[in-house]
């Protein structure tokens, strides 16, 4: 499943406990030309996982106007996305505690700039950029340099 018009992006979030120590795995894809990006955090969730990783990817791009098509196995990001539930949140300033709006911002954010396709793949399955993704996430998780994830952490302590 590559996107032969423009950028592929195969993403994964996990969470060694839901809260717990994280990562993230995505692998972006151009013209036969791969390259693969993770990185942990030391107290997170799995679906704030499963949106950095996305957020990352796009993060990367030094161009703006790609047709992007979005695999991931994380339907809360695939069904924020394509059934309009971002739309409304944001519309609503996220009004009744919806979860994780700061990386919600910085995703639509990102999004103004190109053109972006979600499309939801079974996780832990066939697909093996989706399971390279998961390694990337789960190394991530368990490694020894562990970031701090502000927005996480700071909604905790308030």
């Amino acid at each position: 499943m590559i996107n032969a018009n423009g950028l592929t992006i195969y993403t994964d979030g996990s969470s060694r406990g839901n809260p717990g120590k994280g990562g993230y795995g995505a692998i972006l894809m151009w013209k036969g030309v791969g390259k693969e990006l993770s990185k942990g955090y030391r107290l997170t969730t799995n679906n704030r996982m499963e949106l950095l990783s996305v957020i990352a990817a796009l993060e990367s791009l030094n161009r703006t106007g790609l047709n992007i098509v979005v695999y991931s196995d994380s339907q809360y990001v695939v069904k924020a996305v394509n059934e309009g539930w971002l739309n409304n949140w944001m519309r609503t300033n996220f009004k009744g505690g919806k979860k994780n709006p700061d990386l919600w911002r910085r995703y639509h954010a990102l999004a103004q700039k190109h053109h972006i396709k979600f499309v939801w793949v079974k996780g832990h399955d066939s697909n093996p950029y989706n399971n390279r993704c998961d390694e990337l996430a789960t190394a991530a998780a368990d490694g020894n340099d562990l970031e701090v994830d502000e927005g996480y952490e700071e909604s905790v302590d308030s």
